[in-house]
């Protein structure tokens, strides 16, 4: 039997994300914007409402196509609003539009948005080695800075401790804790 990390727990949903997705690094940019609109999606939730919801979240918002999102108007927003299948808050809904608008312009500045992002670590996983879950902290000063920086370029829902999460799913730091067996995987 596989040792894994505590908050993966017992339900599907959760052990799969936690066995094939989270903290694998990740440089693809579309699948990078997903991940930090979701984690701005969590904000004061579980993530595991979030992620029963994620199909649900793919198809209203275009399969998070920044390009899409970024030309969302007064409309899409009232329909977005009324879509029982993801968490309807207007400030983040509209908070995903301008996160668009947002991303495209790093990805014009930077080339990629992976390239600008993973500047945070220096390029490369950071690699911690905790033993418990309590010794995981909820931000770094990477996360700081990135916070910071993304919001000075018009970024919402975008805190240390969202960055954080965003930088744990996106595998910019390996948070498994030492006796999981991703760990030495990832």
């Amino acid at each position: 039997m596989n040792i894994r990390c505590a908050w993966a727990g017992t339900d599907p949903i959760y052990v799969k994300y936690h066995d094939t997705e989270w903290g694998i690094p990740l440089h693809d940019d579309r699948k990078l914007f997903e991940f930090l609109l979701l984690d701005g999606f969590q904000a004061g939730l579980s993530w595991i409402t979030i992620l029963k919801k994620r199909s649900n979240y793919r198809k209203a918002f275009d399969h998070f196509e920044p390009g899409k999102m970024a030309a969302y108007d007064l409309y899409k927003v009232k329909e977005l609003l009324a879509n029982k299948g993801i968490i309807r808050n207007r400030l983040k809904i509209e908070a995903a539009s301008q996160n668009a608008k947002s991303f495209l312009a790093v990805q014009k500045e930077f080339g990629s948005f992976d390239k600008y992002i993973w500047q945070f670590t220096g390029s490369q996983t950071i690699k911690n080695a905790w033993k418990t879950m309590a010794e995981i902290p909820a931000q770094t000063k990477e996360s700081v800075a990135m916070s910071n920086d993304l919001k000075k370029r018009g970024f919402k829902f975008v805190g240390p401790t969202i960055c954080y999460a965003f930088m744990q799913a996106a595998g910019m730091v390996n948070d498994h804790i030492v006796d999981c067996f991703r760990y030495s995987q990832v």
